[in-house]
């Protein structure tokens, strides 16, 4: 058969005009077909060969979501398909010897003739996945795609901290934390219910306010707070699964009395003075005893001495000797 005839052979197929010019379809109506047709010397040359319709596909934690592997040409009957999950650089099978194990046994199901459907994802679940296909009698006998799912969870409340009291013109931080969220979460301040701009110079209610807002980390911090900053404030953790809040909590703003710290200061220290004189006079440190005339006492005589007094010493002296 010349080429002419082979390309009306080919066109009478698909109904295609019997003339010379006549080119091969582009598109087999097959549902796989070769991945070409070769003229040389009059054979096809078979190739498997695999697509995807998303490479990096998302769901959220609980929902079901495919993996699409589609088959776009081979001429092997019953191929070799295999899923592995990659997942820290170890690869594990997910489909092998058409049976579902690992992590996703009794979670997902292959729908014909190699997409990976999961059932109910969950955060576990992300990961790499590798389709492949190995067809025994195709001249290009194995094909593989890589497929990147992210599975996203919504975040947990978070945990915030707003102190109760903070005097005017002293610092004061506000922090929110949550762990949970996948991607990881940014963060929104908000004050009596209004968000809180990341730059307070971008809101006439804000433009007096010195703080600075980090919604990485979840971090509001006053370099010196105001009266108008008395207010209810809460956090809100969101990523693209969703969002969620901690109550409100009030963080009182109050005036420094001078007079009163003052006072405070001199109550104290008359009474640790009080305290001190009372403790020193219990302890003796303010008794003193003075020698006088009337208190005198006379040394006590030894025995067999006698002292008389005399008129011009004014003094004692002795008047006889030791009795023997």
């Amino acid at each position: 058969m010349g080429e002419l005839a082979l390309r009306r052979a080919v066109a009478s197929l698909h109904n295609y005009p019997p003339c010379a010019e006549t080119e091969l379809p582009l598109r087999m109506p097959a549902l796989v077909r070769p991945a070409r047709l070769k003229m040389e010397g009059y054979f096809t040359v078979l190739a498997v060969i695999l697509k995807t319709t998303n490479d990096a596909p998302w769901a959220n934690e609980f929902e079901s979501i495919e993996l699409s592997c589609l088959i776009e040409s081979i001429s092997t009957k019953n191929p070799r398909i295999e899923w592995k999950k990659i997942k820290d650089g170890e690869p594990s099978y997910v489909y092998f010897e058409k049976k579902i194990s690992g992590d996703l046994e009794g979670r997902a199901r292959i729908r014909e003739p190699a997409t990976l459907v999961i059932t109910n994802a969950t955060r576990s679940d992300s990961a790499s996945y590798r389709c492949e296909v190995s067809a025994q009698t195709d001249h290009k006998s194995f094909d593989e795609i890589l497929i990147n799912l992210v599975v996203r969870v919504k975040p947990v409340v978070p945990k915030c901290v707003v102190p109760k009291s903070v005097p005017v013109g002293k610092a004061a931080e506000l922090r929110c934390v949550e762990d949970e969220g996948f991607p990881k979460s940014q963060y929104q301040w908000f004050r009596n219910k209004e968000e809180i701009p990341d730059d307070p110079k971008t809101s006439l209610k804000f433009f007096n306010s010195s703080y600075t807002l980090n919604a990485e980390t979840g971090t509001l911090k006053f370099s010196a707070v105001r009266k108008d900053d008395s207010a209810e404030y809460f956090c809100r953790a969101k990523n693209d699964a969703g969002h969620s809040e901690c109550g409100p909590q009030t963080m009182e703003i109050y005036d420094i009395n001078i007079a009163r710290i003052v006072l405070g200061v001199l109550v104290v220290v008359l009474l640790c003075v009080t305290v001190g004189l009372c403790f020193a006079y219990k302890q003796g440190y303010f008794i003193s005893q003075k020698q006088t005339g009337n208190n005198y006492k006379a040394p006590a005589k030894g025995e067999g001495v006698d002292y008389v007094r005399t008129e011009d010493e004014g003094d004692f002296r002795h008047k006889s000797s030791f009795v023997i």
